[in-house]
């Protein structure tokens, strides 16, 4: 979907008038990011989406949509790289996943068990829940492109480094 689409989408479902003067913009500039038209329009006007995009181009800042994300209760998880090679097996993959599911319910497990959840806990449930996420959606980029390659190498290599990729 396109920037202006998004936002199109977005303003169907709001008064336009007043998010514009929420916003303290005019409501024909509001309307125009909707439009569809090249990412520069003819009037110079850029809409938000594509300005924020754009910022993340250049920095390559991954905190940026993390700020948006957070904004919308949400968080940002990164799509793995997927590299086509072949041999990459489906069994170690899921055996991954399901001991990453493990450390997370262990996590939680051990930091409930007084009763009270720190700080540092808390911390470290979203490293784990972060990590499980990760893991399988790198899973399930694997499936969407048949990419097996050394899945079992990339594994033991990141056992082996104490990192979970």
């Amino acid at each position: 979907m396109e920037s202006h689409e998004v936002i199109r989408t977005a303003l169907a479902k709001a008064h336009v008038k007043e998010v514009a003067d929420k916003m303290g913009l005019s409501l024909s500039l509001v309307y125009k990011w909707g439009e569809g038209a090249d990412i520069k329009s003819a009037s110079g006007t850029t809409n938000p989406l594509d300005r924020v995009h754009e910022l993340f181009e250049h920095t390559q800042d991954d905190q940026l949509i993390q700020w948006l994300c957070n904004k919308a209760d949400g968080y940002f998880v990164k799509n793995p790289p997927t590299n086509k090679r072949p041999g990459r097996e489906v069994m170690p993959a899921t055996q991954e996943i399901v001991q990453q599911f493990a450390d997370l319910l262990s996590a939680i497990s051990h930091a409930a068990s007084d009763n009270s959840i720190s700080n540092e806990e808390s911390k470290h449930i979203r490293h784990e829940w972060d990590e499980l996420k990760r893991i399988t959606e790198r899973f399930v980029k694997w499936c969407e492109v048949g990419d097996f390659v050394h899945l079992a190498e990339d594994l033991k290599v990141n056992r082996s480094s104490g990192s979970k990729n």
